[in-house]
């Protein structure tokens, strides 16, 4: 799975929408905040929120040391970069985006969440 890929599920869920904060930085937000950083559609992973915290997110990297490593600057919040094309499974990693996407939807006002269902 690519980078494309990985974006074309992420912009699938409610609400999401592409954003580029950074120069050639892509990222998939929902309402106002980030759920997957996509960087620059070739850059070989995905950073997502892997956890309310440093220690669950941890689990992670444990399971996949040479595949998912802690995100710089926000990794301390959770945040993990998942390498694409390694040993973390395609279904696990869309499985990561599913949690992380409705992790930031969980944090959202009630006023800015998606309408889910119908």
């Amino acid at each position: 799975m690519g980078g494309d890929e990985l974006l074309e599920y992420c912009l699938g869920k409610p609400g999401a929408w592409q954003d580029e904060p950074w120069d050639g930085d892509v990222v998939a937000k929902v309402g106002d905040k980030i759920f997957a950083f996509l960087g620059s559609g070739d850059s070989g992973g995905v950073g997502l929120k892997c956890g309310a915290n440093r220690e669950e997110a941890d689990e992670l990297v444990d399971t996949y040391p040479d595949d998912v490593s802690k995100m710089a600057y926000i990794g301390r919040s959770g945040w993990n970069t998942v390498r694409l094309g390694g040993a973390v499974p395609d279904d696990e990693i869309l499985e990561l985006i599913d949690t992380s996407y409705e992790t930031i939807v969980g944090k959202l006002p009630k006023s800015k969440r998606p309408a889910v269902g119908g």
